[in-house]
């Protein structure tokens, strides 16, 4: 069978590789991990003028082959091919950012001094003209002795012309490109002085409107107090936006609860439906809509250009707990999932910061957890207003994940000044330009996690909903007695339930917090199961999760409960994950016992300070 003909991307961090990947294979697209690591393998099909399809790989962004990090030993290992099961790339596409061509040009250099088939995208020209930069292609493609094409990925300009370069790279490797750029690092500085300038048709240096912008943003004053007034609008909005989408998906929930209840005889299926499938993973897809408005907000921010500039903020604020700004971003990343978040700590050249930041990512409150927040603080929280525009459940939902970056930069200065101990290095970055997010490219993202989390609710949340169902329905209890107190469930319930019950969890509570552990989500669907399996009237099981919660929690349980989880550890694979980074079970079994402590203790805390006070 003959192998499909590949092709990678490479280039500099922020050179716009991931808008041309997404513009050049749309939908037709991948995600896995490299055989034996975990960086991030992103592949695609692209179809060349021809109609050959050709794999496209989007390899992660590199300053050199003499690499720093993870990420960038990857990279050199594709392109080298000295990475087991990955084959050589049959034509490299060099990504360049126009704007910043000198800077980019360094590391170009090493990509042409291996004599590959290669291709050069120019992208974000537009920028650059914006900003007053206008370029020669062609003196450029004279200067590197390979094609050279402009682009613009978000706009899909110049991207027949690169199809047509990729086809034909082949044919012209020969005669391209074969200069060798056989040069040290200072060698290489110089030739991208030479080579940029001989490029450049025209230069202005009038001001725009970005750097006005940054002057603003990037204020050591202002720029924090804009950070987190955005965050806050971000929590707001995951309450107010998602509500009446949320409360459609629970009332559709709900009406299939109703027909299969009407179509169906009692019985086991019945309830298995009823009870286990639409009351357990139902109860957890009503959240789609405030999982879709998180990351929309974060997919604008990244897309914008404006997450780098919020690491360049947080440089500071890590600093004073030993860490730089290179945490931020998969401290960041952690807030939807602390899977990527901690692989992305690859990018984090000291071991000792990358250590800490792996420590520290499951107290960022993940999306998983999102639908536990939303759930309790639906039920306890009332629906009013504290101030104009300001609701008292976005408030308290904000403050939970402002709890858990506090915990983690308390966590990060114990570490640094223990286990970890180590001063803070340098922070470097490159800031992109600002540039208006792509509708589409902003859809496939979110489509993306949207099908992720609909995944998880059809896999591993579906299988540990019937298990519990299935745990809680036998052996069925006598007349009068509680179908809880009969069960299997009840009966493990039980076992956990004595350490738990100071700091006021009931017994469904500790039942529920078990197959949390295969996913956060899985907590309420695991409520809302305990709940419909052992009401004892039809009112209660109608009320769903969030009225049973209402009507039978305490104030101060429910606020326990969310303590909890703003400290507890997160699901099993994230475990999974911590152990393959650290190459061991040392570091997670450490991550695993502090974060179950802290989240006792906080989760204690909070219930005895709430009796005190009579709530």
């Amino acid at each position: 069978m003959t192998r499909r003909r590949s092709a990678a991307l490479v280039g500099n961090p922020n050179s716009g590789k991931s808008a041309l990947f997404n513009a050049l294979t749309g939908a037709r697209q991948k995600i896995a991990n490299y055989a034996g690591v975990t960086v991030e393998r992103k592949a695609g099909r692209l179809i060349l003028p021809s109609g050959e399809p050709v794999e496209l790989l989007d390899l992660p962004g590199s300053y050199s082959f003499d690499t720093a990090s993870p990420d960038e030993e990857v990279t050199r290992r594709v392109v080298h091919g000295d990475l087991e099961g990955e084959a050589v790339p049959d034509v490299i596409v060099l990504v360049l950012d126009a704007a910043n061509l000198e800077q980019h040009l360094v590391f170009a250099q090493e990509v042409l001094e291996l004599g590959r088939p290669t291709v050069v995208a120019l992208n974000m020209v537009d920028l650059a003209e914006r900003d007053g930069l206008t370029l020669d292609p062609e003196a450029l493609s004279q200067a590197l002795g390979v094609p050279v094409i402009p682009t613009v990925a978000v706009r899909r300009r110049g991207l027949d012309a690169l199809n047509q370069a990729i086809a034909e790279a082949e044919t012209h490797a020969d005669e391209d490109a074969r200069r060798q750029w056989h040069l040290t690092l200072p060698e290489r500085r110089l030739a991208a002085r030479n080579i940029a300038r001989a490029a450049i048709l025209s230069k202005s240096t009038r001001h725009t409107v970005a750097s006005g912008i940054d002057k603003v943003l990037l204020n050591p004053w202002l720029g924090p107090l804009i950070l987190f007034g955005l965050l806050f609008v971000v929590f707001q909005a995951v309450f107010a936006w998602a509500t009446p989408f949320a409360d459609a998906l629970e009332g559709l929930v709900g009406l299939l609860a109703a027909a299969v209840a009407d179509a169906l005889p009692e019985g086991f299926v019945r309830d298995l439906i009823v009870e286990g499938v639409l009351a357990g993973v139902g109860s957890v897809v009503v959240f789609l809509p405030q999982i879709v408005i998180l990351f929309a907000f974060i997919l604008v921010m990244e897309a914008s250009g404006y997450m780098a500039r919020a690491a360049f903020l947080m440089d500071r604020m890590m600093a004073s707990v030993g860490l730089t700004g290179k945490s931020f971003i998969p401290l960041l990343s952690s807030f939807a999932c602390a899977i990527p978040g901690i692989m992305a700590t690859r990018s984090i050249p000291d071991p000792k910061d990358r250590l800490t930041t792996i420590l520290v990512a499951p107290l960022m409150t993940c999306s998983a957890r999102l639908p536990v927040y939303a759930v309790v603080i639906a039920a306890v929280i009332p629906a009013r207003t504290v101030g104009p525009g300001i609701g008292l459940q976005g408030l308290v939902l904000f403050a939970l994940y402002l709890a858990g970056i506090l915990g983690a930069m308390i966590v990060a200065l114990v570490l640094r000044r223990t286990v970890t101990r180590g001063t803070a290095g340098g922070f470097i970055m490159e800031l992109p330009r600002y540039q208006l997010p792509r509708i589409k490219d902003l859809a496939i993202g979110l489509w993306q996690r949207a099908w992720v989390f609909l995944r998880r609710a059809g896999t591993i949340i579906f299988v540990a909903t019937i298990a519990l169902w299935l745990l809680l329905s036998f052996p069925k209890a006598e007349p009068g007695e509680s179908q809880l107190d009969a069960s299997f469930a009840g009966a493990v319930a039980d076992t956990l339930h004595p350490v738990l019950e100071p700091i006021g969890f009931n017994r469904e509570i500790s039942l529920a917090l078990i197959p949390a552990l295969a996913a956060r989500e899985v907590a309420v669907s695991a409520l809302a199961t305990t709940y419909a399996v052992d009401a004892e009237d039809e009112d209660i099981a109608a009320e769903g999760v969030t009225g049973k919660i209402a009507a039978l929690w305490s104030l101060p349980t429910a606020l326990a409960f969310l303590a909890w989880f703003v400290f507890a550890p997160q699901c099993l694979s994230t475990i999974a994950v911590a152990r393959r980074e650290t190459n061991g079970w040392t570091w997670p079994i450490v991550m695993v016992v502090y974060l179950f402590a802290l989240a006792w203790l906080a989760a204690g805390a909070t219930f005895w300070i709430a009796t005190a006070l009579g709530l």
